[in-house]
């Protein structure tokens, strides 16, 4: 974990309008955001784009056992930093990252999370940023993720369960995002590791209700894969499954200064 004290020492430079990049939110815990973002950072790097992974702050897990999202992110995505760089925050209470950092004696606040990415920003040209939990998960004692979007002001893409329930909190992470200016690119259904799926009428007409009542895309639907050693097919079915050009323009523009 990074200290405050060295949080302090970084660039101070960084400020919410110079940090090119997608921030991959999602409507709960455990809904897949890990394995979208890494994708997405692979195929681009494969086109030639230079982009880079960032997870903010973490918890629930310890770095070195594999099992954290900023090394599943880096085993995924194929890129090489240290983990301890791309979550700078880490804390191995299973608890919201505001409760966590507080039981380790830490007061999170946005300019230091911010800050704490200086070494991602000046090395990249843009980052796929992972958040965590859903957009009203408290980050800090008077800050929830949507806020960390909003101060980044990068544009977002929200992945959903395809299965019964995913309407109501879809809408609901769309609302809570709009109403703080934040720009979404679309949606990403995500079925990767959700067995409740199987034979869930639902699915049929969710998308199609989502896009109705949000007016937002949704990008497409990532099926479930009947085993974990899924890092081989990963960028194939994306780039099968989902609509990626409105993610590639996004972060192009950005880069470019539009």
């Amino acid at each position: 974990m990074t200290s405050p004290k060295a949080v302090k020492g970084m660039n101070k430079a960084i400020t919410k309008a110079t940090i090119p990049g997608l921030f991959v939110t999602g409507t709960d815990t455990g809904i897949g955001k890990t394995i979208v973002a890494a994708a997405i950072a692979a195929i681009l790097r494969a086109e030639g784009m230079d982009v880079g992974v960032w997870k903010p702050v973490q918890s629930g897990e310890k770095i070195g056992n594999g099992m954290t999202d900023a090394e599943r992110l880096l085993h995924l995505s194929g890129i090489h930093d240290r983990p301890e760089v791309v979550a700078p925050f880490t804390f191995e209470a299973p608890l919201t990252p505001m409760l966590a950092a507080k039981q380790s004696g830490v007061a999170l606040t946005l300019k230091e999370l911010i800050a704490a990415g200086a070494p991602l920003v000046d090395r990249y040209q843009a980052l796929i940023v992972e958040g965590a939990g859903g957009v009203a998960v408290p980050l800090t004692e008077d800050a929830f993720v949507a806020d960390f979007i909003a101060e980044l002001r990068m544009p977002a893409v929200i992945v959903a369960r395809s299965g019964l329930g995913t309407i109501n909190h879809t809408l609901l992470t769309v609302s809570y995002l709009k109403k703080l200016g934040v720009h979404i690119i679309g949606i990403i259904m995500n079925d990767i590791e959700h067995i409740e799926t199987i034979d869930d009428p639902s699915m049929a007409h969710n998308a199609e209700l989502i896009e109705r009542y949000s007016g937002l895309k949704v990008l497409g639907r990532i099926p479930r894969l009947d085993n974990a050693g899924y890092s081989v097919t990963l960028i194939p079915i994306f780039r099968e499954k989902i609509e990626l050009a409105p993610i590639r323009d996004a972060i192009a523009a950005q880069i470019m200064g539009g």
